[in-house]
């Protein structure tokens, strides 16, 4: 009985506070009060106001985290991380923080996230393997605002880095970021001006789900497909519904992409990786040995690629001469393209880049 008491006592405190809670959201559904000074607004449209700047926040994801850093937030207000922050040589603040979650992908530890007390908790906003609005309906009520943000789409990159800025009082860290995006782009919109649209570098870009079944490609509304096109490519499947689809492997056969790309996401590259089983070697012979594929143009000219998952977040624009460089290298041939990326780690991260980010064929 006595190992039960603490137990009990949580449980009773927790639906005390929901109890509250409930009656909390009920009065105010939407987090708005007009007086107070900072007013956001999220990805899924969800409007949030506070008096100051947080003191207290969770985090489920590593891109969250980046941004904070890329704008200098002070990272002890991050009091509650999930296990996405296992390596010690990037996030070495966190080692002591409370994990209220194992990935930015699995269930939520509530009772480590209550203890840890956040006033604010950022998700993934439009992430089909989270569910944000479930998240919203159970910690609001208890006074946890939910932020959905997810800093992997370009089309609201900047949108997303603004209210983090707004949030914490970074407005000029922001606008500097931004302007650093701006010569990037340039660099490379500059050099790939000439293209058009019968000389772009036709792409199929696959999901990492394509290890174990069919080809799963990614579409239009995928985090890839912008930063494709701003690279001087273009996703052959960029107008299929969805934002991943199965496809026939004769789909791609008649696509027949000068370059087949592939979410890193899965593979050991990335900080401090670097694929020492030869995963992106495994994988590529897979893909050479699937029926008809050794006549496609992007097996007989080598040109598979797999890049890791930071190019698919906060490190996307100093990412992009990298992938404009591999798509079109006649134009880039005097571009340091990892200087970018090298740049980005020193001056975000204080550190010297480390690891394999994109395996080549």
């Amino acid at each position: 009985m006595t190992s039960d008491r603490p137990l009990a006592i949580f449980q009773a405190v927790l639906i005390i506070a929901c109890c509250f809670g409930v009656y909390h959201f009920s009065t105010d559904q939407s987090n708005v009060d007009d007086d107070l000074p900072i007013q956001v607004t999220d990805s899924n449209g969800v409007t949030h106001n506070f008096a100051s700047s947080p003191e207290r926040v969770a985090i489920t994801n590593t891109y969250a985290a980046s941004v904070m850093r890329m704008l200098d937030v002070n990272s002890s207000v991050i009091v509650g991380v999930s296990g996405d922050f296992y390596d010690e040589a990037l996030w070495p603040e966190f080692t002591e923080t409370k994990i209220v979650q194992q990935s930015a992908h699995s269930e939520i530890d509530f009772e480590a996230l209550l203890d840890s007390r956040p006033e604010v908790y950022i998700v993934f906003a439009t992430n089909g393997m989270v569910d944000t609005n479930a998240i919203r309906e159970k910690l609001e009520p208890v006074g946890i605002n939910v932020l959905a943000l997810d800093f992997y789409k370009y089309d609201v990159l900047r949108d997303e880095i603004s209210v983090i800025a707004e949030l914490f009082g970074k407005q000029e860290k922001a606008t500097q970021l931004f302007q650093e995006f701006d010569l990037i782009e340039y660099e490379v919109s500059s050099r790939i001006s000439g293209l058009n649209q019968s000389n772009r570098t036709t792409v199929v870009m696959e999901h990492h789900a394509s290890l174990t079944r069919d080809p799963v490609v990614l579409t239009g509304t995928s985090q890839w497909t912008d930063i494709i096109e701003k690279a001087g490519g273009v996703n052959h499947f960029k107008d299929l519904p969805g934002h991943t689809t199965h496809v026939d492997m004769e789909a791609i056969l008649d696509a027949n992409p000068s370059v087949m790309m592939f979410d890193g996401i899965t593979f050991d590259i990335g900080f401090n990786s670097y694929d020492a089983e030869d995963m992106c070697g495994t994988h590529m012979d897979f893909i050479r040995d699937r029926p008809g594929f050794d006549n496609m143009d992007a097996i007989q000219d080598n040109r598979m690629i797999i890049m890791s998952g930071e190019f698919a977040g906060p490190m996307m624009i100093h990412g992009l001469p990298t992938l404009a460089k591999i798509l079109h290298p006649d134009l880039f041939q005097d571009l340091d393209a990892e200087s970018f990326i090298n740049d980005y780690f020193v001056n975000y991260h204080g550190l010297e880049k480390q690891g394999k980010f994109v395996c080549l064929s």
